[in-house]
C-alpha cells in the first residue's frame, strides 16, 4: 500500500499546486477550474489518507518491498483471453454510436443491437464451443 499512497499524494500535491497557479495565471476571474483542481487535489488526498490508513493495519505486501520480484507474489492473478475478438466488436459498434450521436439518431438506433450483440458474445464467449470452460 506504500507505492499507492506515494502515488495518491503526488496527484493531491499536483492538483493543489496547478489549482493554485491556474487561479493566479487567470486573475482569479474564473474560479471554476481552479476549485476544479483543488477538489482533484483534495480527493487524491482522501484516497492516499485512506490507502495509509489502511496500510497501517495489514502486513506488508511484496509490492512494498523495493527488492521484491514477481515471483514473491503468490496466487493467480485472473484468467485474460489469449484471442478475442469480441473487444474489437464491441469498440467499432460503440465507435459507429459514437458517431451515430454526431450525424443522426438513425446510426444509433442501427448500432444499438451491435452492441448488445458483442456485449452478449464477449460475457458468453468462454460457456460454449471449443473454448468452453
Amino acid at each position: 500500500m506504500k507505492v499507492e499512497t506515494k502515488i495518491f499524494l503526488l496527484l493531491a500535491v499536483y492538483g493543489l499546486a496547478v489549482g493554485t497557479i491556474y487561479g493566479t495565471f487567470s486573475h482569479w476571474s474564473e474560479p471554476v477550474g481552479a476549485v476544479a483542481f483543488y477538489l482533484t487535489g483534495l480527493a487524491c488526498l482522501l484516497i492516499s489518507s485512506f490507502l495509509w490508513w489502511t496500510g497501517r493495519k495489514i502486513d506488508s505486501r511484496p509490492d512494498d518491498d523495493p527488492s521484491g520480484e514477481q515471483g514473491d507474489v503468490e496466487g493467480d492473478y485472473g484468467f485474460f483471453s489469449p484471442h478475442s475478438w469480441w473487444p474489437l466488436f464491441l469498440a467499432a459498434s460503440l465507435a459507429v454510436i459514437a458517431l451515430g450521436l454526431a450525424v443522426g439518431w438513425w446510426l444509433v438506433m442501427l448500432a444499438v443491437p451491435f452492441v448488445a450483440l458483442a456485449a452478449i458474445g464477449w460475457v458468453f464467449e468462454y460457456f460454449h464451443g471449443e473454448h468452453s470452460l
